[in-house]
């Protein structure tokens, strides 16, 4: 059987849940990235329920040309200030099966900065 990437990153991501779960106190903060675009989510598991949602496609992030780490950046700040308005300050993070480098840290990095805390 031939090795892929995302054969990897999906093994590595279903390794990643078993261990973190995201409830109404202390949502799961989901990442992925595509090619061109990333996401964040914080999402309730238990009810199976995306609390906040966060991406590179919104206006004010997308209208901007820059490169993909400070849209990473911006993502995270975004989240990050939606979930402290929103009265959530501790969150679990999921790296989503990807290394915890480049856009995914920045991502991370914004996000404490912010307000979150894990």
């Amino acid at each position: 059987m031939i090795v892929t990437k995302s054969y990897r990153r999906n093994r590595i991501r279903k390794r990643i849940r078993k261990v973190v779960h995201g409830d109404n106190q202390t949502p799961r903060l989901s990442v992925f990235r595509s090619n061109k675009e990333i996401y964040a989510q914080l999402i309730d598991d238990l009810s199976g329920k995306t609390l906040l949602a966060a991406s590179s496609i919104e206006k004010e992030i997308a209208g901007k040309k820059m490169p993909k780490i400070d849209q990473a950046k911006m993502v995270g700040k975004r989240i990050g200030e939606k979930a402290v308005k929103a009265g959530i300050t501790n969150v679990r993070f999921d790296r989503g099966g990807y290394l915890y480098h480049g856009r995914v840290k920045s991502l991370a990095e914004a996000a404490r900065e912010a307000g979150l805390k894990f």
